[in-house]
């Protein structure tokens, strides 16, 4: 590899920190490593910067952050098929392939292409209305809520052309497969490994004893009529990015032509991330005493000993 990019979420602890040592780290192996030209600045790296829609230019991402940082990540090479590697420095970590003890050993991997790309179905999301019509990508999912105030929705759905149902609820899920692990599964939602090829709708409270989730075929488009006179509408992409809809929106969300990859380099199966990360429900909390040291010089040994690391006198960390 040639070029890195980083995507990273100064807000978190240590990122700032860590972002640094791991561009000196890699440059000092022969790797070019850069970042958005906004976080450049604030990193005080300015020539380290370039626009943000040319880290998809780069060989692969590392995300430094969360589950939030990747699925930003994700968005930024939409369409790109640049590889992502997640480093957990939050709490849960389902997405992220690696914790910070874990992270220059695992660049050492990288770097040696010892690595495998996970294929992660993407979301293609456009809200059409009559003088113009809004697109997005997510790797989640894309959400109609109504707002703290408004009354219940009305959201008529349609299934390529058929008519499904008109549902009375506060509003609608439409996730992937990676989003059935998220705000989906916490609306009552099934889990979905991620191999399958589908969308799940979900319905938040909806006012029916009838109304359940519904799995459908990715080539299919799924196409909601917002029916909300006078009351306040949002869509959610991802959970970060939002629109204010308005009554008579046409949203219709299909499969993503290209899809996101995500860099593995561990044996974990979806089915071991549900059982030891899902179990926790979230309360997982980045260690600071976890962290690595950090040598930038160019030999090729790895920081030091550290957790996570097998070697005399460490210990392995928990997956």
């Amino acid at each position: 590899m040639q070029c890195i990019g980083i995507v990273a979420n100064l807000d978190k602890p240590r990122v700032r920190e860590v972002a640094l040592e791991l561009m000196d780290y890699l440059e000092g192996r022969g790797v070019r490593a850069v970042v958005s030209t906004s976080k450049a600045a604030a990193l005080g790296c300015p020539e380290k910067g370039v626009p943000e829609k040319e880290l998809a230019g780069a060989d692969c991402l590392l995300a430094l952050g969360g589950d939030g940082t990747l699925l930003r990540a994700a968005r930024i090479v939409a369409g790109a098929a640049t590889p992502i590697l997640g480093v957990n420095l939050g709490h849960l970590g389902f997405l992220t392939e690696i914790e910070l003890a874990e992270l220059y050993p695992a660049l050492d991997k990288l770097l040696a292409g010892d690595y495998r790309l996970e294929e992660r179905m993407m979301l293609q999301g456009t809200v059409r209305r009559p003088d113009q019509a809004l697109n997005c990508q997510a790797l989640n999912d894309v959400v109609i809520t109504k707002g703290a105030f408004s009354r219940m929705l009305r959201l008529e759905v349609y299934i390529g052309p058929a008519y499904l149902d008109t549902y009375p609820a506060d509003g609608l899920i439409i996730s992937s497969p990676t989003g059935s692990t998220a705000y989906s599964l916490s609306a009552g939602g099934p889990l979905v490994s991620p191999e399958l090829q589908v969308m799940i709708l979900t319905p938040i409270c909806p006012h029916t004893l009838y109304s359940r989730p519904l799995v459908v075929p990715g080539e299919q488009q799924i196409r909601v009529h917002v029916h909300a006179q006078g009351a306040e509408v949002m869509l959610t992409v991802d959970g970060q990015q939002g629109w204010h809809l308005e009554n008579g929106d046409v949203i219709t969300v299909t499969r993503a032509g290209v899809p996101t990859y995500l860099i593995r380099l561990k044996n974990n199966t979806f089915y071991s991330l549900v059982r030891e990360k899902l179990r926790e429900g979230g309360n997982r909390q980045y260690d600071e005493s976890q962290a690595p040291a950090v040598d930038s010089g160019n030999n090729s040994q790895h920081p030091g000993n550290y957790p996570g690391t097998a070697g005399p006198g460490t210990a392995q960390a928990r997956p």
